[in-house]
This record gives C-alpha cells, structure tokens and sequence, in this order.
C-alpha cells in the first residue's frame, strides 16, 4: 500500500547510531557502518528519527511500502522492557495515533504485561487522565470490541429477539483500522450506509457473527484509501470471508467495485458475496463473486 516511510540517504549517514537509539519501533539498525531499515512492517513514519540525526541523512516519503503493523510492532518490542514500551505508545499518543496505542495497550492487557500507565501522556497535556490517553482525541473513533460481551435486548414481552448483534466500534469505514482485533480471522460485512434502514432483519440476519464496516460510495471521497483499507483487511487481517450488501440504485454499485479493486489487488484470495437490498428492505440477488 501507499503510505510515508522514512528514507534513508546511505552517502549522508555517518553511521552514528542516533536514529537507531531514537526508533521505538526497532525498524531500524546499523549494518556496515550505515543505518539500515530492516523492516517496513516496523516503520510507523512518525518520523521520530529525523530528529536524532545530525547529518540530515533520514527524510520522510510517500511510497508503495508494507503496511504497518502495530501488533507486530508491539509484540517485537515488549521483550526490551517497560521503558523502551512506553517510549513507544508516547511516541504513539504524541502523534496522535490513538488507534495504534489502543492497540498496543490491548496487547499487553491480554498477555499481562505490566507497565506504569500514569506515565503514559498526550502531547501538550500531561495531565490527562489515564481514560483519556487511552482514547483521547474524536469518542466516535475510540476502538471497542462488543464480541464477548452479553447483547442487550428489549424489556418489551411482545416483541421477539431483537437484541442488537453489533460486535465492535467505530463502524465507518473512514474510521476503522483494518488492523484492529475484531477484524483478525473474522467473517466481515461491508454495507452501504442505508442498507441497515431499509432491512428491519439485519441485524439478526445479516450483522449477527460479522464485523462491520460501513460506506457511501456515492457521498464518500476516501476510494483510493477504502481500497488499501479492505486489501489490508484481506492481506494482514486475514479475514476469512467478505459480504458486501448495497441498495438496488444505481451509485451503491460502487462498493462492489472498490471490492473488486482491492481482492484484485490482495495477495490472498477469499470468499466475496454480493447482496443487492430493494429500496424496502427485499433481497434482490445473493451471489457469490
């Protein structure tokens, strides 16, 4: 995928060792004498290391490069102790990556690895408390996994089962990482913003057991990046299967074919369903492509 990525120029480098010291992610080190990246996996292209060099030798740049993975990162660097972890997650927060950081600190949650949060700070604003520098920055962008968690139903006798079968948050496409958790391994729906209004089944139908992302292809201007978005979500996430549900008109189209796009461009092949919804919630069609 496109993203920034640092670069390195080998004829400016003195082989001093700053950059490397300065770069939590462990993306970088010294190999003959000159800073080397051993991995664009590692590179969040924060550009920390700019910095730390004395001779001008490290630039950031747009490129095709691996994506970056957080919980690769994290795992690889939780062995170097609690001083090197929380360089990194400021690193994150200080840049404003809350997603990554929330990442991170659910890494360590679930393999009980113990560090000192209130030493954990925001950029411009060390007393925030440790809630907020978990989630600062948008409430409606803070990652929540719903999967084991007891679905709420309604208290009215009458009516059957219409608990809600909504797994995690944020849902919009524009906002979701594809690296988050519930998307690891997951059976994943990708349906239009009006789908969900028109059918009054979907969620018990359609929604239960998937993780959820939703978009306009008429109304949103990301496509380029909804197309990284969901390749990622095939090739690092390794999804396990795509349904992807659209209104009968015509503009909806458009989701299909940024999923085309990006299965055609993934390295891994998986199951995609298309389903066409009727403007008063009917299935149309049901096809496997």
């Amino acid at each position: 995928m496109k993203r920034t990525i640092i670069k390195i120029d080998e004829e400016k480098c003195n082989g001093c060792g700053l950059c490397v010291s300065g770069c939590y992610e462990g993306s970088l080190q010294l190999i003959d004498g000159k800073a080397s990246m051993i991995s664009e996996l590692y590179c969040d292209g924060l550009g920390a290391c700019i910095g730390d060099c004395p001779e001008g030798a490290i630039t950031l740049e747009e490129r095709e490069a691996e994506p970056y993975s957080e919980l690769a990162t994290i795992e690889r660097i939780a062995k170097k102790g609690e001083s090197t972890i929380l360089a990194h997650i400021n690193h994150l927060l200080e840049h404003n990556e809350i997603d990554y950081a929330n990442q991170a600190i659910d890494y360590l949650q679930k393999n009980n690895i113990k560090i000192d949060e209130s030493k954990l700070k925001l950029k411009n604003n060390k007393n925030m408390n440790q809630e907020h520098q978990h989630h600062s920055g948008c409430p409606g962008s803070k990652i929540i996994d719903f999967s084991d968690k007891k679905p709420i139903t309604t208290n009215n006798a009458q009516s059957a089962d219409i608990s809600s079968q909504l797994r995690q948050w944020p849902v919009q496409l524009h906002l979701v990482s594809p690296m988050a958790g519930y998307f690891k391994g997951a059976d994943v729906l990708l349906a239009a913003d009006c789908v969900a209004f028109a059918m009054g089944n979907f969620h018990q139908d359609y929604l239960k057991g998937r993780s959820l992302a939703i978009a306009c292809p008429k109304l949103d201007s990301n496509k380029e990046i909804y197309i990284e978005k969901l390749t990622a979500m095939i090739d690092e996430s390794k999804i396990n299967t795509l349904t992807i549900m659209m209104m009968e008109v015509p503009c909806c189209g458009g989701l299909l074919q940024m999923t085309r796009m990006a299965t055609e461009s993934a390295k891994r092949k998986i199951p995609v369903k298309a389903i066409y919804v009727s403007l008063q919630g009917e299935i149309l069609s049901e096809d496997w492509i």
